[in-house]
């Protein structure tokens, strides 16, 4: 606090007068003077203490902060399970991923919004088709046809619990093997995925018109895969640098029409406080029309059988 940014505050005594010299002023300039150093201390603490949690990191949801999808693999503890690919996995808060929380409605929003243009979507990530069930209390499902790809465990298991009323979904283990779509749905599957959007674009038969990603975990500064606790699992999470998605979308050609964040899911790695805390992020994307084109006369090439 000094004089000069609250003058009117500081300018009389109690009784009205005024003062011959700031009260406390040169103790005020001392902790000021001071004021970095006990910001670098509190730092340090933060990073010391962070280090302690990780003596225990059977009690804390998210550990570790690694280089690459690798070497958190290799650094997953003894007795746990490595990765998401195991069936004990895919029962995992399966019935919350079945429910609708609020950083769902903006991709319940954009479905219904872009539903006259869609007929067919690619679920990347989605577990067991959880979306789709969650969804159908909102979106005629009937006319769309939804193809959930997911590691081989996710599959087996959302095969296994396929209800007769689940008319349009279906199940592919390889991102290769799914039909031609409009739309890409990658809701929070991008902290699992150990490639980047690029990459899972172009393994598609063809680029859909549309890319919905929803819960994108990101961070200023050089993507970290750190490990999340499951119980019976460790998998690798990553944070990816919050420029790496939109820079894949205009490679891949496309336009960012909206995004947004979810505050409710920032989180900071307890045993890594110093590299500060995760925003999570939304966006939806739309092709550019001369990238259609191009790819449609590449589709078209594809076509022609030589003799």
């Amino acid at each position: 606090m000094t004089r000069e940014r609250f003058p009117a505050l500081l300018s009389l005594q109690p009784g009205g007068k005024p003062w011959t010299r700031f009260p406390g002023s040169t103790k005020v300039r001392q902790t000021l003077r001071k004021a970095p150093v006990l910001r670098h201390l509190e730092r340090a603490a933060r990073v010391v203490y962070g280090r302690f949690l990780a003596r225990r990191p059977d009690k804390l949801r998210f550990h570790g902060a690694f280089a690459s999808f690798d070497e958190a693999m290799a650094n997953v503890r003894g007795g746990m399970l490595a990765g998401y690919d195991h069936d004990s996995v895919s029962y995992v808060s399966r019935h919350v991923m079945k429910q609708v929380p609020l950083w769902d409605y903006p991709i319940l929003y954009w479905l219904g919004r872009l539903a006259p243009e869609i007929s067919r979507v690619v679920d990347a990530g989605g577990h067991t088709g959880v979306k789709y069930r969650a969804f159908g209390r909102y979106l005629d499902l009937d006319r769309l046809d939804w193809i959930v790809y997911d590691l081989p465990a996710q599959v087996r298991a959302g095969r296994a619990l396929v209800r007769p009323e689940d008319r349009t979904l279906s199940f592919v283990e390889r991102i290769e093997d799914a039909p031609v779509a409009d739309l890409l749905l990658a809701s929070g599957l991008m902290p699992y995925l150990e490639g980047s959007l690029d990459d899972l674009a172009r393994r598609l038969r063809a680029l859909p018109r549309y890319v919905l990603l929803n819960k994108v975990v990101t961070r200023d500064g050089p993507t970290v895969v750190t490990l999340e606790n499951f119980g019976v699992a460790e998998v690798p999470y990553q944070v990816r640098n919050e420029g790496e998605v939109p820079a894949a979308l205009e490679a891949l050609g496309y336009e960012i029409i909206d995004s947004w964040i979810i505050d409710s899911l920032g989180h900071v790695i307890p045993t890594h406080p110093e590299l500060g805390r995760c925003v999570c992020r939304g966006y939806v994307a739309r092709l550019r029309e001369a990238s259609r084109s191009a790819q449609s006369l590449e589709n078209r090439g594809h076509d022609v059988t030589l003799g």
